[in-house]
């Protein structure tokens, strides 16, 4: 699997572009390299590369849904619960995830689709849904940002 693809999927929460290259996805959206990413993984297990969850808040952690942590090392990451995108996703182990609009506009499928690489589309089509939560942790606080 090339991992400089983008692909364009249905996340557990809205259509979104997936890579595990950062700077093509970043191209893709037509926004800031320099801008960080989502990072989607199918498993705790697989979180625990990329961050270290503050010990107050690993039992929170766990049981969210269509929910983003922003750690204190400056990652955002979501372990997808949904089985369709978990399924995807576990082919690739993790991903980096945005949704799929050009930087700042709003979701249009035909700009999705010619911007992709690859479209994968299952049962459920392409619907535009409610987007993430978003908590910013610290070892002992937490925030909501979204």
């Amino acid at each position: 699997m090339n991992p400089n693809l983008v692909y364009l999927v249905q996340t557990d929460t809205t259509v979104g572009f997936l890579s595990q290259n950062k700077k093509v996805l970043a191209k893709a959206k037509k926004r800031d390299p320099k801008q960080p990413l989502l990072i989607a993984t199918d498993s705790f297990a697989k979180q625990k590369q990329f961050v270290r969850t503050p010990v107050k808040f690993k039992k929170s952690v766990r049981r969210a849904c269509k929910t983003t942590f922003l750690y204190p090392n400056r990652k955002a990451v979501r372990v997808v619960c949904e089985k369709n995108h978990r399924s995807f996703l576990q082919r690739f182990g993790f991903m980096y995830s945005s949704s799929a609009n050009a930087s700042k506009h709003p979701f249009v499928l035909s700009y999705a689709v010619k911007t992709a690489d690859v479209i994968v589309e299952d049962a459920r089509g392409f619907h535009e849904g409610v987007a993430s939560s978003i908590y910013r942790l610290g070892k002992r606080t937490k925030k909501k940002l979204r």
